[in-house]
């Protein structure tokens, strides 16, 4: 029986050396490399058998077959593929044909420090094994062929190959583990199940787990059944007309571990250029951290059925990471680098199917379950907001799916763009929005007088969402959106109406003056309003200035500004507190504590908090004090 020995090809000493010397915190996907191969194996044999049937006879049953033995530290992996010939043995072992994986060790080599991780997390196929292994024999037998051999290394830089008896074709890989904490914790058994039920759980092929013998209590060796590891099919890759409802919501579970339903699903399957599945799930009820966009997104990234990672984020943006499911591709390189995959086309290709698929899913449901999903925008929708301030590209599917309370709508009900215009008034030319900070606050803010006294109706936002949202926001089906809250509103006045707005500016006159000057720290104008009705003053903003509101998110966010924007106050010249205000001037007396009354009211009837609530308490009693005298 000849032997003979080899060096490695040098790329591979190389590489093998990173391997071996080097810290990984993800040792555990040798075993998934491996069984991907043994996989690869079956599905050649099984292809080659197509024009040969000679290559796989009918009472053969392809399988992958796994054992560990605990006390000998060894690890099998054994597969009835294709198996290898000496030629094969060389080429597959002792060389790196592909330039890809060359690629990726000049990365390791240029910048090992950022690069350590990637052989961990995604593997470079066989050569992932010499991490825990201390050695490695590969027996086999090329299928059509007779002569079998062994090949075996320390991964140090050579390796043999000896002709050895073996009467079945395929290909068996015994693992001698190193004698490192590290590497043992593999000599287990239920590591080893755990393993491949995590990364191969979805493979064609069964995958059986061979116990170890035990002796029983008289000293009788007893053989345990081998137990199949991946019972569960591939349910994406199935026709979706053979898959019951009942099985999509069985296989949600498994894929987002909520416990609940989906409120909706799209499954699908790409053929062309490349060649992907994808089943992606709306849930009903918000995932657990999914207000943190940092926080893992729910895709899960196979190739070939084989589990790659469950976290990236390129597959989504973050305006829809509350979708869960899985993408399976046939094109993407089992060893792929996280690096390789963000600048990938067929990544790109994938997002945008995934992206395309999930907004027709949600437009179904918005235009189809007109229930459900209102009860879906109340507890998710505030996410699909951060697309208008994260995207171009999307812009008018999100409009449609917007979903909006407003001053004519009731408890729970909210309404599309599309359901506001259809119901404007003839005079209205925009769409009025307030931003706030709770609905029932908001509801009562004396902004809103004027439009209830004209019926217009008013979106109200309370997402802290809405002030980033409502800078893209800007038009819908060439209907501008108008913050209430920012400018004058430009409603169409009687020439009567006209008239009187235009006697109280000059009527009170001297009050604006005396106003502005009480106030001069706070407010940056006095002015007569058009738009209350009940309420004896109000706040507005600049067209061009922050909203108060977003000026305290950005506080809260740490990046506040070193002065606050100055707002204008309006008062009512109709209300009583004016008028009696305006008949103090006409006899020059002092206007008192009222300013800094009516500005603590414009303050707390909007919402906002005071800057200053002691002096705003003082103010009142002072005023009433002066009343009881």
């Amino acid at each position: 029986m000849s032997t003979e020995k080899m060096e490695f090809q040098t790329e591979v000493r190389d590489l093998l050396n990173l391997m071996i010397h080097s810290l990984y915190s993800n040792k555990e996907i040798f075993l998934r490399e491996l069984v991907s191969n043994a996989a690869d194996a079956l599905d050649k044999r099984r292809f080659l058998s197509v024009s040969n049937s000679a290559l796989l006879p009918d009472s053969t049953t392809l399988q992958i077959d796994l054992s560990v033995h605990s006390e000998s530290k060894i690890i099998s992996i054994e597969d009835n593929g294709i198996g290898m010939n000496r030629e094969d043995l060389i080429s597959n072992l002792g060389t790196i044909a592909r330039s890809g994986t060359k690629h990726f060790l000049k990365n390791l080599k240029d910048n090992e420090k950022s690069n350590l991780d990637l052989i961990g997390q995604f593997g470079v196929g066989f050569y992932s094994v010499f991490m825990v292994a201390r050695k490695v024999e590969v027996l086999t037998l090329k299928a059509g062929e007779s002569q079998a051999y062994l090949w075996s290394s320390d991964g140090e830089g050579d390796f043999e190959i000896t002709e050895a008896p073996k009467q079945e074709a395929g290909t068996k890989i015994t693992v001698y583990l190193k004698d490192e904490e590290e590497a043992l914790e593999y000599a287990n058994e239920w590591q080893i199940k755990n393993i491949v039920q995590k990364y191969s759980e979805f493979i064609s092929y069964p995958i059986y787990f061979h116990p170890e013998s035990t002796k029983n209590d008289k000293g009788e060796i007893e053989i345990k059944e081998a137990v199949r590891l991946n019972e569960k099919p591939a349910l994406w890759r199935q026709n979706e007309k053979e898959i019951t409802e009942d099985q999509y919501k069985e296989f949600y579970n498994i894929v987002s571990h909520d416990g609940g339903e989906p409120a909706a699903w799209n499954h699908s399957h790409a053929e062309g250029t490349m060649e992907f599945w994808s089943l992606i799930y709306i849930p009903s009820k918000a995932p657990y951290n999914i207000w943190n966009n940092e926080n893992a997104h729910g895709l899960k990234l196979y190739v070939k059925k084989v589990f790659i990672m469950d976290d990236f984020k390129d597959l989504l943006p973050p305006w829809l990471r509350f979708v869960r499911g899985v993408i399976d591709s046939e094109d993407l390189p089992l060893n792929v680098s996280r690096e390789i995959l963000q600048s990938n086309k067929i990544v790109t290709q994938i997002r945008k199917h995934v992206i395309k698929k999930t907004l027709e899913t949600l437009q179904n449901m918005a235009k189809n379950e007109v229930e459900k999903y209102e009860a879906w925008w109340l507890e998710l929708g505030a996410i699909l907001k951060e697309g208008f301030y994260m995207n171009w590209e999307h812009l008018d599917e999100l409009k449609d799916l917007l979903r909006f309370k407003s001053t004519k709508t009731k408890d729970n009900e909210i309404i599309s763009l599309e359901t506001y215009i259809s119901r404007m008034p003839e005079s209205q030319k925009e769409i009025y929005y307030l931003t706030g900070d709770l609905k029932d606050s908001i509801a009562s803010n004396p902004l809103l007088e004027s439009f209830k006294n004209k019926s217009f109706e008013v979106l109200l936002l309370t997402d802290p969402i809405d002030e980033f949202m409502m800078s893209s926001l800007t038009e819908y089906k060439d209907k501008k959106f108008h913050d209430i809250s920012r400018g004058d509103v430009d409603f169409e006045k009687t020439e009567e109406e006209k008239k009187a707005e235009k006697a109280s500016k000059t009527e009170f006159k001297s009050l604006l003056k005396a106003l502005q000057k009480a106030l001069d720290k706070e407010i940056k104008e006095v002015r007569v309003s058009s738009r209350l009705q009940e309420s004896p003053s109000c706040l507005v903003n600049s067209e061009d200035a922050m909203s108060s509101r977003m000026e305290r998110i950005m506080e809260a966010m740490g990046q506040s500004k070193t002065e606050k924007t100055k707002r204008i106050l309006e008062i009512n010249p109709q209300h009583p507190i004016l008028k009696m205000l305006k008949e103090k001037m006409d006899a020059k007396e002092d206007l008192g504590e009222w300013p800094k009354a009516l500005y603590g009211q414009a303050l707390l009837s909007e919402g906002s908090p005071l800057p200053n609530p002691i002096e705003y308490v003082n103010a009142i009693n002072s005023l009433l004090t002066s009343n009881l005298k």
